[in-house]
């Protein structure tokens, strides 16, 4: 029975789709930024990036960006980020990588006179499934799509009372 249990607690390891790159504090110089790399050789992923200022500069973001788009970043944030979050002490990033490629993280602490230390937790996941990620719908098409079925169910409702009640009268 050990061994099963063993083996089945390996099988579980070896199918975990989460990949953590880092969780740690990131040193940001005033004026400067850092970033992880996050390289996709096999397939697409779901890119999840959280950060904290612990201390120093409130006016951080995070973005997404294709490797080859840091060339740009000495001027400003290039046109072409994938993701960006506002500037504010805390936020985060949910972002599927529509191909493979060499992309990064980037903490950008460009916009302070003061450096920042940011806890910074990147993760990729492999395991979601391509699509929306919004599974709901409005509450305004929620209440549409009730009132439709209760609609058409007393009309049905209606329709079937009406030619029972007629077929018990003729009889």
């Amino acid at each position: 029975m050990i061994v099963g249990g063993a083996a089945l607690l390996l099988l579980a390891a070896a199918a975990s789709t989460h990949v953590q790159l880092i969780n740690e504090v990131v040193q940001v110089p005033a004026g400067d930024w850092r970033y992880v790399e996050v390289t996709l050789k096999q397939r697409t992923a779901f890119v999840a990036a959280d950060y904290q200022v612990q201390r120093g500069s409130p006016d951080v973001r995070l973005a997404v960006l294709r490797r080859g788009d840091l060339e740009h970043m000495p001027n400003q944030m290039p046109e072409s980020a994938l993701a960006v979050t506002p500037l504010a002490a805390a936020g985060h990033i949910r972002y599927r990588v529509p191909e493979r490629g060499d992309y990064v993280v980037l903490v950008d602490n460009r916009a302070s006179a003061r450096p920042a230390s940011i806890l910074l937790a990147v993760s990729l996941d492999f395991g979601l499934r391509p699509g929306p990620l919004v599974t709901r719908l409005s509450p305004a098409r929620q209440i549409t799509v009730i009132a439709i079925s209760f609609a058409v169910f007393f009309g049905i409702a209606t329709y079937s009372a009406r030619r029972l009640l007629r077929g018990i009268q003729r009889s």
